[in-house]
């Protein structure tokens, strides 16, 4: 008889909980059997919309998760789990993966994998030893823009990649009239003074847009450029949030071997004025993503000397078409992650937003931790 996962939805402080959990509760080899929230550092001012309060409600009431927990620690120590889903504030995510490798439970972590180098390598050390699989959740791998980019460069259409932008964000978590794929209700806007007490805001439990938003291109530039990061030259700034600790606004430069890339996260853009991208330029022409019909994205190749072609991105295969698929073909099966999910490609992420973070304290560009740095450390990139 086939396996049924009994699953845990960890940390209720991210809208993203909302999406991943309806994932796996739709998933039909799965149990979802209760949902938890950790301690917040500073305690939430009121309920609205994907505060912690409103999103643990809808974790009961619309998906329909029977029992909720005040503290994860007590979901780990009464459910016997399969499966953690944690989209916990970035602070908590090594502790989290400790505590679910020391119960023998496998996990999937929101990303970005961790607001520090010395967390991702916890992180990785504690799967590696306990032997769980740990995934980390990024919604742009579940879109087909991106694999389409990567096999418009392998089939050699631009040439060598020479340069990667990205430009990704919006108007700030939490931001009036804030609003989440599948969820009509925009809610109450929060004042000022009530968006601060959330952890986006907060640098200690890593908010800020250059690790929310900036992940993501330090996610995709190696991935569709096919190098490792060399250096970084890191910038935060909060332009638009006097009220707030953490930065709204962060840009990376990296540099790569024979490339470099300009990767933009922002809390202060009502709208894009174009398309967010992301754009690669190569030897021979440019590929551009950018909306299509129907809302779904396209990828527009630029040709050197003129004309253009246009790609539609296909829909991805059944076993990757969401998060909850992704994980659990891997657990059936015991074939690999797709490679932009599992640990060493986390760990180069990580290494990059840790070099930018660096940079943006002291001003100058930081070397990118490699992966030899890495295996000094207990943790083998394979």
């Amino acid at each position: 008889m086939p396996k049924t996962y009994r699953v845990g939805i960890l940390g209720l402080c991210h809208m993203h909980i909302n999406h991943v959990a309806k994932t796996f509760v739709e998933h039909p080899r799965t149990d979802v059997v209760a949902c938890a929230d950790t301690v917040p550092l500073v305690p939430e001012k009121r309920k609205a919309l994907f505060t912690r309060e409103w999103n643990r409600e809808h974790m009961l009431n619309e998906l329909g998760i029977p029992k909720s927990y005040d503290d994860y620690r007590e979901m780990l120590a009464h459910e016997r789990l399969d499966i953690v889903a944690c989209c916990s504030e970035n602070v908590y995510h090594p502790q989290i993966v400790e505590d679910c490798a020391a119960a023998g439970v496998h996990v999937c972590v929101e990303k970005p994998m961790a607001m520090s180098m010395p967390h991702a390598l916890r992180m990785a050390r504690a799967a590696r030893e306990a032997g769980i699989l740990m995934m980390i959740h990024w919604p742009l791998s579940f879109v087909a823009n991106l694999s389409k980019v990567e096999a418009l460069i392998q089939a050699g259409h631009i040439g060598k990649p020479l340069e990667f932008r990205l430009r990704i964000g919006h108007a700030g978590p939490l931001a009036p009239g804030a609003s989440h794929p599948g969820i009509r209700d925009k809610g109450e806007d929060l004042t000022e003074s009530e968006r601060a007490a959330t952890w986006w805001h907060q640098d200690a439990t890593g908010g800020g847009a250059l690790l929310d938003f900036g992940c993501y291109g330090a996610f995709a530039a190696p991935w569709i450029l096919g190098e490792k990061a060399q250096a970084v030259f890191g910038v935060k700034a909060n332009l638009g949030s006097p009220w707030a600790e953490a930065d709204d606004n962060g840009v990376m430069f990296v540099r790569f071997p024979g490339a470099m890339a300009i990767l933009q996260g922002t809390w202060s853009t009502w709208h894009h004025g174009v398309g967010p991208g992301p754009i690669v330029y190569g030897e021979r022409g440019t590929l551009v993503v950018e909306p299509g019909t129907n809302g779904a994205s396209q990828v527009r190749l630029g040709r050197a000397g003129g004309g253009s072609e246009i790609f539609a991105c296909g829909p991805l295969p059944d076993d990757r078409k969401d998060t909850a698929h992704e994980f659990i073909t891997r657990l059936e099966t015991g074939e690999p992650l797709h490679p932009v999910l599992g640990t060493p490609h986390n760990l180069e992420a990580a290494a990059i937003l840790d070099a930018a973070v660096r940079s943006a304290a002291n001003g100058g560009m930081e070397p990118v931790a490699s992966a030899t740095w890495a295996r000094g450390r207990g943790v083998l990139c394979m």
